[in-house]
């Protein structure tokens, strides 16, 4: 195994976050992202797909030929505005919702060899060497089939760096210190709902209840306050424009109540375990034990 201090012992420190979509860095972590970017950190972003399948808010930001050039464009402003490195594409297909079509398109991520796209994060992973890592919980946050992948993906690859009999081809053995997982806590949905009800607010949600959704809050080990990057992050969601129709979830909650809510991030820490350090009694620096 190589060694997993050298970096930090000189002052290099890392992370990544490995995603589906342009969209998935800025609305889930872009304060973190942001946060870190500004302590000198080198921040990254591997993204699985070009998100082709996704939104047009408006037809006259792009059409459904354009909206893969349109969303990396999108994606490449999200990274200037948190100030973080530009974004490295793996090349597979969106593969839009659970149950669509698109699911069994050709190079769509869902359908993609496990083997491939495992060893296009091995090979990245052992050339950039980041000591953090991360990816989307094993549901992918709602289910969508894409972060879903990438998270089963990300994580095999994050076991797989080390072990120089594993895609050998990749480069030489290298082991990030921590895993985290992206977390949505019940606890952030229900204060989100508490705050509409205060304001007598009431939104039509459909199917998604607010109660009862998101992560148990036992497992989540970490907490960002990002309040001081909040700005930057409202700024990035601006970049992801063909997302933000007035039907998305982000333009139905008013302006203060998102940034009240987003104003703290989550995550559940994989490895090590919360027993071996990580996490354990709220850890508030994804960081934290690595140096």
């Amino acid at each position: 195994m190589a060694s997993t201090n050298l970096d930090a012992a000189i002052g290099r420190r890392r992370m990544v976050f490995i995603g589906a979509h342009p969209d998935d860095e800025t609305f889930g972590i872009g304060g973190t992202l942001a946060t870190y970017a500004r302590q000198g950190v080198e921040v990254y972003i591997v993204c699985a797909t070009r998100g082709e399948v996704g939104e047009i808010a408006d037809p006259s930001l792009a059409t459904p030929e354009t909206l893969a050039y349109v969303r990396e464009l999108e994606l490449r402003c999200a990274c200037g505005t948190l100030r973080i490195e530009q974004p490295t594409f793996l090349g597979y297909r969106d593969s839009g919702m659970a149950g669509a079509p698109q699911n069994d398109a050709p190079r769509s991520l869902a359908r993609a060899s496990a083997q491939t796209v495992t060893g296009q994060l091995v090979a990245w992973l052992r050339r950039v060497r980041p000591q953090v890592v991360i990816t989307f919980e094993p549901g992918g946050g709602y289910g969508h089939p894409d972060h879903v992948a990438i998270s089963r993906h990300a994580t095999a690859a994050f076991a797989a760096a080390s072990d120089p009999a594993r895609f050998p081809e990749a480069g030489l053995a290298y082991q990030p210190r921590k895993l985290y997982h992206t977390a949505l806590p019940r606890q952030m949905f229900r204060d989100m709902l508490a705050r509409l009800t205060a304001a007598g607010i009431t939104l039509d949600m459909g199917s998604m209840d607010l109660e009862n959704r998101g992560m148990p809050d036992d497992k989540v080990t970490t907490v960002i306050d990002v309040s001081g990057v909040i700005d930057t992050k409202m700024a990035a969601f601006q970049c992801h424009r063909t997302q933000l129709g007035h039907g998305s979830f982000f333009s139905r909650v008013p302006p203060e109540i998102m940034r009240a809510v987003m104003s703290r991030e989550y995550f559940a820490c994989v490895s090590p375990g919360p027993q071996e350090g990580c996490g354990f009694g709220g850890e508030t620096d994804l960081f934290a034990d690595v140096d």
